[in-house]
């Protein structure tokens, strides 16, 4: 018996197999099938696909043979891989390597084809191979079929090896967004309170000391409050948009879409706007918590972004066999054609002429909530007439 010699890349080879973490793993159908088939059509007892490590060879799937693993120093495989092509081994007995082999003497195995698994770099990782009992020849019909097979193997070598590191990467991204998420809620938190303090302190200030200052130190006065409310608003729109998952957990409920617009209108609207909606519709089997935050932060911006002096912001609600279909109108300012594309990106600042810009977390949230719900978003605007948002959420089974 002759044992099979190292080839001269086998450091880079053992690193190649290492990469694929396949060496242990248990048996899955997809390698399974594959044996079972070469078996069939070499009209073979044995068939295995094999990956050789330092030392041992280990049996990835194995067909008619009792084992997972053989030493290295007595497998064919060892041969294998210092092919080019296939090793065929039309009676093991006859062959100075492999007569006084174990594996010939005990297992009879006497026959033996196989090719190696050689990935995209070139290097040969094991092999996939059948026995015989007996000593025979193979067409070439089944070495095609053995060849092509081989391919297949590394194939699935490979989509498992991209899936391990999109499983990895997938793991990191959920880290980081978990570490940026609890970040984004401590930072918003501990910034709220202070800055609420400078909004009343600053309304306080002035309140009590507007026939003492001059007109440029209430302007002063007003733009530190304007500035210190838009900073505030920015901070409640991140801890919304890092908590909007946490709404799609809410049980699904029927909704009177009337008495959810008038919560929202005694939160929102002054004595001058007007917010209408449909009466007496009940909307069956929906998630009331997202759908409420998703009409107040366009409620919110329809209101926010209205120059009128009487500012009005219409709710429909229509349904077709698989959706809830919302639109909201305003007549507000509008969005400028050029700009309507990016209103969904999270902090993607829209500038206008009305002196408010806007971060675009309100409109981002509701456009992940929307989806998440497995609805659509989309938007028509006419600048200094008014804009309609029409969303979609997908029915639920009663």
């Amino acid at each position: 018996m002759q044992t099979p010699k190292l080839p001269l890349n086998e450091i880079q080879r053992l690193n190649a197999v290492k990469s694929y973490n396949i060496l242990d793993t248990l048996p899955e159908s997809d390698y399974d099938n594959i044996t079972r088939l070469v078996a069939t059509i070499c009209d073979v007892p044995i068939s295995l696909i094999t990956i050789l490590d330092g030392d041992r060879n280990f049996f990835k799937s194995h067909y008619g043979f009792p084992f997972n693993e053989y030493p290295r120093k007595i497998s064919f495989c060892g041969h294998t891989i210092l092919e080019d092509d296939i090793l065929i081994i039309p009676d093991a007995r006859l062959d100075e390597r492999f007569k006084d082999n174990p594996l010939v003497l005990d297992q009879e195995a006497i026959f033996y084809a196989g090719v190696p698994l050689v990935n995209p770099e070139g290097l040969s990782l094991g092999s996939i191979c059948v026995f015989d009992h007996k000593p025979r020849e193979i067409n070439e019909h089944q070495i095609d079929a053995l060849k092509t097979l081989s391919k297949q193997v590394v194939n699935i070598f490979e989509l498992r090896k991209k899936n391990e590191i999109l499983k990895k990467a997938k793991q990191e991204l959920e880290k980081r967004n978990k570490q940026l998420k609890s970040f984004a809620s401590h930072v918003s938190h501990d910034l709220k309170s202070p800055l609420s303090n400078i909004i009343s302190l600053t309304d306080l200030l002035r309140n009590e000391n507007k026939h003492k200052l001059s007109g440029d130190s209430i302007q002063y006065l007003d733009y530190i409050g304007e500035s210190t409310t838009v900073l505030k608003d920015y901070i409640d729109g991140i801890l919304l948009h890092y908590k909007a998952d946490e709404l799609l957990k809410s049980k699904l409920e029927n909704v009177s879409l009337d008495n959810l617009c008038e919560d929202i209108r005694q939160i929102l609207t002054s004595k001058t706007d007007e917010l209408s909606s449909p009466q007496g519709l009940i909307i069956t089997n929906v998630n009331k918590a997202a759908l409420s935050q998703i009409l107040i932060n366009l409620i919110d911006n329809a209101l926010k972004y209205n120059d009128k002096s009487k500012r009005l912001v219409e709710i429909t609600y229509e349904a077709d066999i698989f959706n809830h279909i919302f639109n909201v109108t305003d007549n507000g300012i509008g969005i400028p054609k050029n700009k309507q594309a990016y209103i969904f990106e999270i902090f993607k600042t829209v500038k206008n002429d009305f002196g408010k810009s806007s971060t675009g977390i309100g409109l981002s949230t509701v456009k992940d909530l929307v989806e998440k719900l497995g609805g659509e978003i989309s938007v028509t605007s006419k600048e200094n007439i008014g804009s309609t948002f029409t969303f979609t959420l997908l029915k639920q089974s009663e």
